[in-house]
């Protein structure tokens, strides 16, 4: 069982998803929000169970994955800091679409539906920031769609880093970059494929890993080699 506390309401302060809250609305929130930790490798939500609570990402990872009966996973997202999950299964009342499960130990905010059902209804800044999000998923979905659909192989992986890229200094990394065999999950391909798309990439010197770092070296040729046009 993961470790719950109650949550200092000046944490909920630093969460975007509460950033227009009064203090006064934090307080009454953070008597129904418990903070929990959960090692490596825990299940936060099922496939095909019941969704019974809003999950806020404090620190950590997750991916979101589905799995055939076989076990064979393929990642959809993988998410951090400020996001959350959880949500579509309390707006439309249906069993989770999806397993969530932590990449690193976490820390996370749990919201009880009843809660998150009342934040919609009396905050006009939620509701339009889960609106968003989910308008955002829909995005990313079609993304996917058309990468598998259109894209090859090495296509993917380059759309892959420059979507998980950020700027840091001036330059396009990506800070904690997953393992090659999650990568070949989130796209639909090998690992061994993957690890020679990559080799290929750095003797082209359009990427430099290192450690768990990837360093865009040619952004744009990365991007034109991503698309699907």
């Amino acid at each position: 069982m993961p470790l719950t506390i109650a949550p200092n309401p000046q944490v909920l302060k630093n969460v975007p998803l509460f950033s227009s809250f009064s203090d006064q609305q934090l307080s009454t929130l953070a008597s129904w929000i418990q903070h929990r930790s959960y090692p490596r490798g825990s299940a936060i939500l099922r496939n095909g169970e019941e969704t019974d609570a809003l999950f806020i990402i404090l620190s950590g990872r997750v991916k979101v994955l589905i799995q055939d009966e076989n076990g064979h996973e393929v990642i959809l997202t993988m998410m951090g800091g400020g996001e959350f999950v959880g949500e579509m299964g309390l707006l439309d009342g249906l069993p989770s679409s999806a397993t969530v499960e932590t990449l690193e130990p976490c820390e996370m905010l749990r919201l009880p539906r009843t809660a998150f059902m009342s934040c919609l209804e009396n905050n006009g800044e939620v509701a339009m920031l889960v609106l968003l999000n989910l308008v955002k998923r829909l995005r990313d979905a079609d993304r996917k769609i058309e990468s598998l659909a259109l894209i090859d192989v090495y296509g993917r992986v380059a759309r892959l880093i420059i979507d998980m890229a950020e700027e840091v200094d001036g330059s396009w990394v990506v800070p904690r970059a997953p393992a090659k065999q999650e990568i070949a999950r989130m796209i639909g391909a090998s690992r061994e494929m993957v690890s020679r798309v990559v080799k290929d990439l750095q003797e082209k010197n359009l990427i430099r890993t290192e450690k768990r770092k990837i360093f865009v070296i040619d952004r744009q040729s990365m991007a034109k080699r991503g698309s699907a046009h």
